[in-house]
């Protein structure tokens, strides 16, 4: 699942992710799912050259996660929408607000899917490569 950017005439396969980040939104076609607020998780993946930061030990040389949790963990709060697929672009936008265009993939999961009948998780998964 990594990605292959090219860096000086180098591919590299070089990610960080985030897998598993709970966050509380107000996200579903249901108005209650809108007004109340449900679970969802995220695993996400940008494809980044880490070798500077793995010479240096720089925190100013790859990109901070700790922002990026933050910022996803805030939009979250104040997010209203229907879809999955919607919710899903916001994070790209903020991901590229933080860090540029870089590849990344996401799978957004709404733990609790409001189904009768179904306890399954249901998800999107998508991609963005700069």
């Amino acid at each position: 699942m990594s990605f292959l950017p090219v860096c000086n005439g180098w591919t590299v396969s070089d990610a960080i992710q985030v897998r598993g980040l709970r966050l509380w939104a107000h996200v579903g076609v249901l108005d209650f799912e809108r007004r109340d607020g449900q679970w969802f998780e995220l695993d996400l993946e940008l494809g980044v050259d880490l070798s500077a930061a793995g010479r240096s030990d720089a925190l100013g040389d790859t990109l901070d996660y700790s922002q990026l949790i933050t910022a996803l963990q805030q939009q979250a709060r104040s997010l209203s929408c229907q879809t999955l697929e919607h919710y899903s672009e916001r994070i790209f936008e903020r991901i590229e607000e933080l860090y540029g265009p870089v590849p990344v993939r996401i799978e957004l999961r709404k733990c609790q899917a409001p189904v009768s009948g179904f306890d399954g998780v249901v998800a999107v998964r998508r991609s963005r490569h700069h």
